[in-house]
């Protein structure tokens, strides 16, 4: 378990922006986030969501910083988490939970690692989300909530101090949807970790979220849930939605 003392460590981004050529995706995007809490990222379609979650990650040219300092005060090069929307894979081939476990998580051809030592890891970290009976699961028979359950566990190693999710419950029904996010709420509390969401599904996060931040551009609100969900830019932005 991490030794953060809650809500002391922080991720800071400042001024955050991206252009392709003379497109803005966003700009001057200024946010601190803590750990031990869910900060829910919304905002319309094309608003920049998902290329802000890339651009943390390093994975998109952007303007700005990104600082972590944990809770002692040190500034450091925090560790990332990710769950992406989807997974591109052939849903007819034989590759179990555990295949695409050792494929991630050994520089080593998968034959050539020790399937006690990883079959060991695997199950932990599963049983974090509730779902180490899916070790030995085709990857094509998972059903969508228990195939974003394995990519958390798999954004889960090695435990991360910021973990960012896009949409990860795109396309789960509704049972999927809230066991998903009483998973992460349990993450939040039990690892004390800062969690980034992007998220359509409003009412979920107006029971989960701590913090919200209202992207389109730029941040146009950010604060509890009732702030930004009571705010005259909410009101703006999805009035026809």
């Amino acid at each position: 378990m991490k030794h953060h003392q809650s809500k002391l460590c922080t991720t800071s981004v400042e001024s955050f922006g991206v252009k392709v050529g003379a497109l803005t995706i966003f700009e001057d995007v200024n946010f601190t986030i803590h750990c031990g809490e869910l900060t829910a990222l919304i905002g319309p379609n094309g608003a920049g969501k998902s290329t802000l979650l890339k651009s943390i990650l390093g994975e998109v040219d952007h303007t700005g910083s990104l600082n972590y300092f944990d809770a002692k005060g040190e500034h450091l090069r925090p560790i990332i988490g990710y769950v992406p929307q989807t997974l591109k894979f052939d849903a007819t081939s034989p590759t179990t939970v555990l295949d695409l476990f050792m494929a991630c998580l050994s520089a080593r051809p998968v034959w050539l690692c020790s399937s006690k030592f990883i079959r060991g890891r695997v199950t932990k970290n599963l049983r974090r989300v509730k779902a180490e009976h899916l070790i030995d699961r085709r990857l094509g028979a998972l059903s969508g909530g228990e195939l974003q359950r394995v990519l958390l566990a798999l954004a889960l190693d090695p435990l991360p101090d910021l973990l960012l999710l896009d949409e990860p419950v795109s396309g789960v029904d509704r049972i999927g949807l809230r066991i998903f996010y009483e998973l992460v709420a349990e993450l939040k509390s039990a690892e004390d970790m800062a969690i980034l969401l992007i998220s359509h599904d409003l009412d979920m996060l107006e029971r989960f979220a701590d913090k919200v931040i209202l992207l389109n551009k730029r941040v146009l609100k950010f604060g509890t849930v009732r702030e930004v969900f009571g705010s005259a830019e909410m009101q703006e932005v999805f009035r026809n939605r």
